[in-house]
């Protein structure tokens, strides 16, 4: 399943991010963002407080349960081993997260999921894949630009990245030919009012106006 899911994320090249969107609400929404051609998705963990985390969990569940034949889903936000059995017992494909943290790297690989670490300079980027992640996500992107994914994948060409952080429609190409795999993408492709409107439509056509620019 890892591989069929690494394979996955290279051949589609992008994760919609999902933050503040629970249960019902959010299996409506991956239904249009599938419908749009979008088919991963990351549901971040709230980390105010436990109960918080657990819909993320019960989220993910009612996800893989719907929609898990046609679509992948991960865990985000994910800072802890804890939270990484959590994501695992909720049936999640792939674990990001905003840092790099050797336990979580390696927590998810015993698991037989994804990694995906979050990083920002060379030295943690590659420490990111000493560690055994599967992708490392350059997060905060947007802070740095286009050319810093160019510099970085110059000596670092080994090491798959996705551009996270400000990435939309109008630079995710960009990205791409920089020598990013891949992004993850959030306010381009739905806007909360278009869910709590049930504006469906709306973000399967945001979702498939994303995809013909990759």
């Amino acid at each position: 399943m890892r591989d069929i899911i690494i394979q996955k994320i290279l051949d589609e090249k992008v994760i919609a991010i999902v933050r503040g969107v629970y249960e019902e609400d959010c299996v409506n929404l991956a239904r249009a963002l599938h419908e749009g051609g979008v088919n991963l998705l990351e549901v971040t963990f709230d980390q105010r407080s436990h109960e918080e985390r657990l819909r993320t969990v019960k989220t993910i569940k009612m996800l893989n349960e719907t929609l898990g034949d046609t679509m992948a889903f991960g865990a985000g936000t994910v800072t802890t081993v804890e939270m990484v059995e959590m994501a695992k017992g909720a049936g999640a494909k792939f674990i990001i997260s905003p840092d790099t943290c050797e336990e979580v790297i390696r927590a998810t690989r015993e698991m037989e999921m994804v990694s995906i670490p979050g990083a920002l300079t060379p030295t943690e980027i590659a420490n990111a894949h000493r560690y055994g992640a599967d992708f490392v996500k350059v997060f905060p992107v947007g802070n740095m630009g286009v050319s810093y994914i160019k510099n970085v994948v110059a000596p670092l060409s080994h090491i798959r990245l996705l551009a996270v952080g400000s990435v939309d429609g109008n630079n995710v190409a960009d990205y791409l030919a920089a020598g990013a795999v891949g992004a993850g993408v959030s306010s381009c492709l739905f806007k909360k009012e278009w869910i709590k409107a049930g504006e469906w439509d709306k973000i399967t056509e945001a979702a498939k106006t994303f995809v013909a620019k990759l």
